[in-house]
């Protein structure tokens, strides 16, 4: 082998290797790439499997736990089924023990469940059960007399039961059964369609409601019984009063020593004491029974203060006490209430008063604290200066029959219904009384009424006194009185002086020289006739005015001489300003006619009046006559109301005076006889009555009677009444 092929060999060689170690290169090149790719297909698979594998797990999990809760919801559903079954089993059971009836119908109206007690009255009917519709329940209910349908049709009761149910409202309603049982059904329609229907019992209900009723007609009975005893009481006691305070009150009128005259007053005194209690008696009655009725109309209530006042200064000066009013300035005086329930709450209220109180004063003030809407707010106030109210009484004086002193040897009278009455009144009035008390020094009684004012308010007051009589001397020693009576005149513009005491007015009256001299009647350092003739000598020209609470002692000093005016204490104040200028006062104050004049002598009438007298009791026929002797009339008197129609159509009377209560024949059934005559249609007929019920008021104005007068009839007021209602002609004249 040459060395040149050799070399070729070894250069062949050495390119054959170097192309294999190239291809080698390339080979594990390419190795090496495939082996990356697989590792990063090893590594994708490997996380794609363990991911695989946690998918696996959490859907493994999801299985597990939704097959946890698919056999939760197993054993739930169990449950609920079976505390379904037990609901339904207790409401099947609680239904049952109902006592009233229960029942659920669809929408179709089949019956869906009912109770025994719905069944109960079907007994006799297998096919009312569930299923059932609602028409043919009604339709045996009807047509089988389950139900007492009464004057009420078959076809009309059920097309009616039908029409009720279709109704928005489904009302209630009674249904009575055949076997004496009630029910009211009572039937209400679901939100689903569906209908519920509750039979309630109602015959416990039906026959208590009964007992009810028979034992409030009973209780309505009773109290007409006991009405109508305390009015015949009443005028059983009453009509012998008449004779009693008539023939007393004429007997004052004659010529009597102070001795018989004392008997006489007091048979009077005696008879009105029991007159009240007998007022008493039967407004309690009345207020018991609840037929206290009110009447409100217009009234002067200064006017009204001052008579109960007037009424009561007898009895108050009897003990020394003194009467106080102080009405407000600003108040006005015409309102509207019950005139006669306001005088009598104040009676009894001032009353009582005078009663517990010994010595010092009893004050009454009006005040006005407001105004509403309606009218004018009211406080009214008794104040005295008497025994006061023990604390453990204060909470039960205003109870029925209740008295301040609870002992059998008590110095006070009373049937204890007069502060109960009067609180019923205020309360009726819509008000509200209290007391305020301190024990031996005095009591204040008080009450709000709220009162509107009177369309005629009239014209007010002045508030000035004449020109001529603007110094004025006051003579009291009573500080309270003295100073309320000085407040007036200083309000309307007036110099005021004044004085406690005899001296001291008579040093006064010749330093100030006053048009006017106020004397209270009651000074206890001097003689009141010498003193108004001593001030009438050093106040030449003044007018000198004496405010008097004893007529009869002012006449015996105007007897010596001394010319003065006099005016009741205590007085109101259109009276002192109609004093000082009559004229002026006549058309500012507008003040009423006078009151009818109770001097005999000086009543005269034009021609005789015929007067016709209807009364059954004999005494009371001879006090007639004798309260009327003064007058020149032509008296005709019957013993009963058969007697008096006869008498009638003889003499046909100018005015009747009927008694109520008569034999044979009635006073109301004579009068409606009378009416009925063409001669009769219009004569005054007065009624004259022991009875003081409203009711029996009613019965008498209704019969056609012109006026009542209760009994025991009193002069002044029988002398009114024959004025009052006298035909024109014969209207008797005042002589003043």
């Amino acid at each position: 082998m040459t060395p040149s092929s050799f070399t070729e060999k070894l250069i062949r060689e050495r390119r054959a290797r170097l192309r294999a170690e190239r291809l080698y290169e390339q080979v594990q090149r390419d190795l090496r790439i495939m082996n990356a790719h697989l590792r990063e297909h090893a590594i994708t698979l490997s996380e794609q499997v363990i991911a695989q594998r946690e998918e696996l797990d959490i859907v493994r999990g999801h299985a597990e736990t939704l097959q946890g809760m698919n056999t939760q919801v197993s054993q739930d559903l169990q449950v609920a089924h079976s505390e379904a079954d037990l609901a339904t089993l207790r409401l099947r059971e609680a239904v049952e023990t109902l006592a009233d009836g229960f029942a659920v119908f669809d929408k179709d109206q089949k019956l869906v469940l009912a109770n025994r007690a719905y069944l109960s009255v079907f007994r006799d009917f297998p096919e009312v059960q569930p299923g059932i519709r609602y028409l043919r329940v009604l339709e045996i209910c009807a047509y089988e007399g389950v139900v007492a349908l009464g004057e009420t049709t078959c076809d009309e009761w059920v097309a009616a039961m039908m029409s009720r149910l279709q109704a928005h409202d489904i009302t209630p309603m009674d249904l009575h059964f055949s076997n004496g049982v009630s029910v009211r059904l009572m039937d209400r329609r679901v939100a689903n369609g569906d209908y519920v229907s509750l039979v309630h019992n109602i015959t416990e209900t039906l026959r208590y409601q009964a007992q009810l009723i028979e034992a409030q007609k009973r209780a309505e009975a009773a109290v007409e019984a006991k009405s109508a005893f305390l009015a015949n009481m009443s005028h059983e006691i009453r009509t012998p009063m008449n004779g009693v305070v008539g023939m007393a009150e004429l007997l004052a009128e004659t010529s009597l020593d102070a001795e018989q005259r004392s008997y006489a007053e007091t048979i009077s005194s005696s008879g009105q004491a029991l007159l009240a209690i007998i007022n008493d008696i039967l407004d309690f009655s009345k207020m018991d029974a609840g037929r206290l009725e009110l009447i409100p109309q217009p009234f002067d209530l200064e006017k009204t203060i001052h008579d109960v006042l007037n009424l009561l200064a007898t009895s108050a000066r009897a003990q020394r006490i003194e009467l106080i009013l102080d009405y407000d300035l600003f108040l006005p005086t015409h309102l509207v209430a019950d005139p006669g329930r306001v005088r009598q709450v104040l009676t009894n209220l001032v009353g009582n008063a005078i009663k517990f109180t010994e010595s010092g004063y009893v004050l009454v003030r009006a005040v006005g604290v407001g105004t509403t809407a309606e009218g004018q707010v009211v406080t009214m106030t008794v104040e005295d200066t008497g025994i006061g109210i023990p604390p453990e009484y204060r909470d039960d004086i205003f109870a029925e029959f209740s008295q301040v002193e609870q002992k059998a040897t008590r110095r006070y009278e009373g049937t204890g219904l007069g502060l109960a009455i009067t609180r019923r009144i205020v309360t009726q009035m819509g008000g509200k009384l209290w007391v305020e008390s301190e024990l031996g020094v005095g009591s204040c009684f008080g009450f709000t009424l709220e009162l509107p004012f009177a369309t005629d308010q009239g014209q007010a007051e002045a508030l000035s006194l004449p020109p001529e009589y603007k110094s004025v001397l006051l003579v009291s020693d009573h500080l309270i009185s003295r100073d309320i009576i000085a407040r007036r005149l200083k309000t309307c513009a007036a110099k005021v002086t004044t004085a406690s005491n005899a001296p001291i007015s008579l040093r006064l009256a010749a330093q100030a020289r006053p048009n006017v001299v106020l004397i209270d009647q009651d000074l206890s350092d001097a003689k009141i006739s010498d003193l108004l003739a001593e001030l009438q000598t050093c106040c030449a020209g003044a007018k000198l005015v004496l405010l008097c609470s004893s007529l009869i002692e002012a006449q015996a000093a105007r007897a010596s001489g001394t010319a003065f005016d006099i005016l009741p204490k205590p007085f109101l104040w259109r009276d002192f300003l109609s004093l000082l200028a009559p004229e002026a006062a006549n058309t500012k104050l507008a003040i009423t006619a006078p009151a009818l004049c109770s001097d005999p002598d000086t009543l005269t009438l034009t021609r005789k009046l015929r007067v016709l007298y209807a009364e059954d009791n004999k005494t009371n026929r001879l006090v007639f006559s004798k309260m009327l002797s003064a007058l020149e009339i032509d008296l005709h008197m019957a013993e009963n109301g058969r007697i008096a129609v006869e008498m009638f159509k003889k003499t046909v009377p100018d005015i009747v005076f009927m008694d109520v209560s008569m034999p044979e024949m009635d006073g109301r059934t004579a009068t409606r006889e009378i009416r009925a005559m063409p001669e009769g249609a219009h004569v005054p007929i007065v009624a004259l009555t022991a009875h003081a019920l409203k009711e029996e008021i009613d019965r008498i104005l209704d019969a056609g009677m012109n006026a009542m007068l209760t009994k025991p009839l009193k002069k002044s007021e029988l002398w009114t009444a024959l004025r009052d209602h006298a035909p024109p002609g014969f209207l008797p004249s005042l002589d003043r």
